[in-house]
């Protein structure tokens, strides 16, 4: 048996590597990667990371047949999910959650952020729910999770939260939009950050007015404490309608302290501008092709799958990656990274493709990234432990 595992099983010949000139041959020997050398064939398709999702609501998902319509704004998608949390039993939370998790790693997943909502000092369910299938599916997915709080409940609330997620090993994470003593609310969170040893996770600005400027604030905050590479932020969607001058400024400042940025094409595109009457004209992009030129490490996320906040999705990064493509006029090979190696490392599991390395990755079919945005049906087959996993059966209804 040592002599089978030792010696090369499998060979992949003429293979792209994501983000690396030239063609490739890949061997593989037991369960990882044993060769990996130029190529002198090519046509072999193209292999990348397994994916990190930074951003996605496994306690939301997949309640879109419970909606009452189809939301009209952001604000309108708050209030009918809030009206669905009744219905949210530890049976419900995981049934929904396994599901979206099968998902996740059918298409090539190998860690997940997950936002809860927690409004008040209580542990909600879904946070021990998410916890335990953290642990059940350690080994196949990282599942990570993060607290979702309104910025003015931490007044009341945040001691409380911060404890529970730094004992649940998580992230703390706040919802800021055009709150009334900005400056100081995000202070609070820096300051329960500080005293619990916990990374930070806003969702921030998640709308088109040039006066929601959290994104400031955070920076400020961040840069005083030296916080670098604890401090993600999701959306920042007012970014884009701000003037140039004004953004290049903050997202130079934001560079040199080490914040991040996740941008979450789908959901962004699905709710900024959604008046009913008219084709949107604002589709809450956050720069960054501008965020990246400046040095910012910037992410897709999936956001909401099947929810009253985007009634799609797949939990399939790719599908986020594309959409960024084509929204930001992006080169996609020069952003795979942005569903794979920076997600994954901003969370400390970073893993590029070496010898002797797990052989985790995903095979496309396509000979390219151009070629996988024009055919995103390609065939993958999702490598893990040297190994093709069994093909996807049926989706869980929306």
């Amino acid at each position: 048996m040592t002599s089978m595992l030792q010696r090369v099983v499998t060979d992949l010949k003429g293979v792209r590597l994501a983000g690396r000139p030239g063609q490739w041959d890949l061997g593989i020997s037991g369960g990882r990667i044993a060769t990996l050398r130029l190529s002198d064939q090519n046509g072999g398709g193209m292999i990348t990371p397994l994916f990190a999702d930074p951003h996605v609501h496994l306690d939301k998902t997949y309640t879109l047949h419970r909606m009452p319509r189809r939301a009209g704004s952001l604000h309108d998608a708050i209030e009918m999910m809030a009206g669905d949390v009744a219905r949210w039993t530890p049976e419900d939370i995981r049934n929904r959650a396994e599901h979206a998790l099968a998902r996740a790693w059918g298409h090539g997943t190998g860690q997940m952020r997950s936002h809860v909502d927690w409004p008040d000092d209580r542990t909600p369910a879904a946070w021990e729910v998410l916890a335990e299938l953290a642990r059940e599916w350690r080994g196949r997915i990282a599942l990570e999770l993060a607290s979702l709080t309104p910025l003015d409940a931490f007044a009341a609330h945040g001691e409380a939260i911060a404890r529970r997620v730094a004992a649940s090993g998580g992230v703390l994470g706040a919802f800021v939009y055009r709150n009334a003593d900005l400056a100081g609310g995000v202070a609070r969170v820096f300051d329960l950050a500080e005293r619990f040893d916990l990374a930070l996770d806003f969702h921030v600005d998640e709308g088109t007015d040039p006066e929601a400027q959290g994104f400031d604030a955070i920076l400020a905050e961040t840069e005083r404490r030296g916080f670098a590479g604890r401090v993600l932020c999701g959306h920042a969607c007012a970014l884009s309608i701000r003037p140039t001058e004004e953004v290049a400024r903050l997202l130079d400042r934001a560079a040199a302290a080490g914040l991040g940025l996740v941008a979450l094409p789908a959901c962004n595109a699905w709710l900024q501008d959604a008046t009913g009457g008219r084709t949107p004209r604002l589709r809450g992009l956050a720069p960054i092709r501008e965020a990246r030129a400046a040095g910012m490490q910037v992410m897709f996320g999936s956001d909401n799958v099947c929810d009253g906040f985007y009634p799609h999705g797949d939990y399939d990064p790719a599908d986020a990656w594309r959409l960024a493509v084509l929204l930001g006029h992006l080169d996609p090979e020069d952003w795979l990274d942005a569903v794979t190696t920076l997600p994954a490392g901003w969370s400390g599991a970073s893993a590029p493709l070496a010898e002797g390395v797990p052989a985790d990755f995903i095979h496309f079919a396509a000979q390219s990234a151009d070629e996988l945005v024009s055919r995103p049906t390609s065939g993958r087959t999702v490598w893990r432990g040297g190994t093709p996993i069994a093909p996807m059966n049926g989706a869980f209804p929306c």
